[in-house]
């Protein structure tokens, strides 16, 4: 199917959920006196907008707005696991200290649910230029979102260096973009594919597009050497934001990747892999990348006292776990790096769940502010955090260990031996860091200076929901399995 912009409108409905709870929330600011209900309403429309994506699910495929946007199983499974991160990020924003003290609520949850639309855009991205103002939109909104906070130094200071690198990658990127259309006489995927495929382009200039596309898919997954403002920007934006650029940034600017890297540079060969076209290794690129992502990550969290730099890093990382499956050429690593965000989403969010609910007790996000958590009132607290950070290093019966088993056993099987023990040290080397938090909370006591901590029900639903779907996930994982095997396919054409 290959629509106009008339017969596609009937396509869109999880974009058209979004508009219409960003119009309601604008409009309705004028007229609500209790600000904390548009949370309910942004809440509401993210809602809606996973069950219209849902409802897409197995239907029908083809192109939208003349090929601007793709409708396939890859877009709706991208789009259901982004409007969760953006409900989840609601979820949190209604119960955080820092947002409560934010007068433009309406603003912050528009700009919040508009940088959603923008990863939905990003997912279904059929064109060079969708793909660019996708990205410039979700970019754009995460500036604002990071500074929001207008009372907060460190907040502004983040969202300044955010937007300088941001720009950086956002042209070096379309720098890339137009090498391509240069090569290709056209920005739609299906037609640079064919020239690749077809033609004899120039070896060097399709590797110079590739790495300058690359900074900017990069900048957004956080991969080194584009990963400098990482740090800043998740300590300085409001711990609902972080989680919400942690989780659904990183799933968005790995869903534009694949979408590119695999449909348009490169081709399936039958058998569930896929063969790189004219010439150019970049899987080797990626390869490399990833081993010095997850090991930088790493290495740089093992001296964080700030729990928000600590999960920076610690994001980093797995960014670098998630490129194993990328680099690998095969529906197997495609699988696997889907599940592992999945479990990604429980496990991350879950964690910056828990420094948020702290910091509204005692206003500290660093180490010593979770000491003794097990014995000041938050006891489970302290055991829900523990599984979080189990399951980010990896260990079973969790998530985070299928998920990471499903990523060693696909690049074992494509012979990638020295990319599966580069992971696995990293994942030891990992355990020490998430260890050190773990210790914090149940073996150093608290000596009385330190306040409790109470956890309401509002944050504490969502806190058991991720903590019971983290452990769930670990020891049931088929159902999850099952929805990746139905949605990795790309409509073509």
């Amino acid at each position: 199917m290959n629509l106009g912009s008339l017969a596609s409108l009937a396509y869109v409905l999880p974009e058209f959920a979004l508009l219409a709870a960003i119009v309601a929330l604008l409009g309705l600011d004028l007229r609500v006196r209790d600000k904390e209900r548009l949370g309910w309403l942004a809440l509401v429309g993210a809602g809606a907008s996973l069950r219209a994506a849902a409802r897409q699910f197995g239907g029908p495929e083809g192109w939208l707005f003349h090929r601007m946007l793709v409708l396939d199983g890859f877009a709706v499974f991208f789009k259901g696991l982004l409007a969760l991160a953006a409900m989840a990020a609601v979820w949190m924003s209604m119960g955080s200290a820092e947002v409560r003290g934010v007068r433009a609520k309406a603003e912050y949850y528009a700009l919040l649910l508009s940088g959603t639309l923008g990863m939905y855009l990003m997912a279904s991205a059929a064109n060079l230029l969708m793909a660019y103002l996708s990205l410039e939109l979700l970019s754009l909104t995460s500036y604002v979102l990071t500074g929001f906070l207008r009372r907060d130094r460190r907040s502004g200071e983040a969202a300044l260096k955010y937007l300088i690198y941001g720009g950086v990658a956002s042209g070096t990127m379309i720098y890339g973009m137009s090498w391509f259309f240069g090569l290709a006489g056209s920005m739609d995927f299906a037609a640079i594919h064919a020239v690749l495929t077809q033609a004899d382009p120039d070896r060097l200039a399709v590797f110079l597009s590739l790495l300058l596309v690359l900074v900017g898919f990069g900048f957004k997954i956080a991969a080194v050497p584009f990963h400098m403002w990482v740090p800043d920007v998740y300590h300085g934006a409001p711990i609902p934001i972080t989680a919400f650029l942690a989780v659904g940034s990183k799933a968005a600017g790995f869903a534009l990747a694949i979408r590119f890297f695999y449909p348009v540079v490169s081709e399936a060969a039958g058998d569930g892999t896929w063969r790189i076209l004219s010439g150019v290794e970049w899987p080797q690129l990626v390869l490399v990348l990833s081993m010095v992502t997850m090991t930088l990550g790493n290495l740089a969290a093992l001296s964080q006292q700030n729990l928000k730099r600590l999960l920076a890093y610690s994001s980093i990382a797995h960014a670098g776990y998630a490129l194993m499956g990328f680099a690998i050429l095969s529906d197997e690593g495609l699988r696997a790096m889907m599940f592992y965000l999945v479990a990604y989403y429980l496990m991350n969010l879950g964690a910056f769940l828990v420094v948020m609910i702290v910091a509204n007790a005692n206003g500290r996000e660093d180490l010593e502010g979770m000491r003794g958590l097990a014995w000041r009132g938050g006891a489970a607290l302290a055991v829900a955090m523990a599984v979080f950070l189990f399951s980010l290093a990896g260990l079973p019966p969790l998530a985070g260990f299928i998920g990471k088993f499903y990523l060693f056993a696909a690049v074992i099987h494509r012979g990638f031996y020295l990319l599966a023990l580069v992971g696995v040290l990293n994942s030891v080397v990992s355990l020490y860091y998430y260890a050190r938090i773990v210790r914090a909370m149940f073996l150093d006591f608290p000596d009385g200076s330190e306040p409790q901590v109470a956890m309401g029900l509002h944050c504490g639903a969502l806190l058991w929901t991720l903590a019971g779907a983290t452990v769930v996930v670990g020891v049931y994982w088929g159902p999850v399995i099952g929805l990746v095997d139905r949605s990795l396919r790309f409509f073509l054409g």
